[in-house]
C-alpha cells in the first residue's frame, strides 16, 4: 500500500487484487447497468463481491437484478455480500432479502445498565 521507512503496510489478506465497478450515473441505477457490474466482476475473476447499494423497498428474487447477479455469481463460487439498507426500524427496513445473499447492515442499540456495588 505504501512504502514506509520499516518496510511496506499490506492489508489483512496477502496478495489481494480490488476491483471497483461503476453501476449508477447521475444518482440513477438501472437493471442492465447492475447485471451488466455483476458480469464484469465474474468475468475478472474477482473471489468476493461487496454491493453498497439496495432499493427502497423489497423485490422478489426474480426482479432484484442485486439478488440476479448475485446467484449468478454464487453459482460460480463468487461470496457475495451487500448492505442490507438501513432505511429505518419499521417492517421491511432490511430490503436485501435473498437467501443467497449476505447482508451487512449497520445498527445502534442503545442500552442503559446500572450496578449496585
Amino acid at each position: 500500500m505504501y512504502d514506509l521507512e520499516l518496510g511496506t503496510t499490506r492489508g489483512g489478506v496477502p496478495l489481494v487484487h480490488i476491483a471497483v465497478y461503476k453501476s449508477c450515473w447521475n444518482e440513477y441505477c438501472s437493471d442492465a447497468d447492475i447485471l451488466a457490474t455483476f458480469d464484469d466482476a465474474i468475468a475478472e475473476g474477482v473471489d468476493i463481491i461487496s454491493v453498497s447499494m439496495g432499493g427502497n423497498s423489497p423485490q422478489h428474487y426474480f426482479r432484484d437484478p442485486i439478488a440476479i447477479g448475485a446467484f449468478h455469481a454464487i453459482e460460480r463460487g463468487i461470496s457475495t455480500s451487500n448492505s442490507a439498507g438501513n432505511g429505518g426500524p419499521n417492517f421491511f427496513t432490511t430490503t436485501n432479502l435473498s437467501p443467497w445473499l449476505l447482508s451487512i447492515e449497520l445498527g445502534q442499540k442503545v442500552c442503559h445498565t446500572s450496578t449496585d456495588w
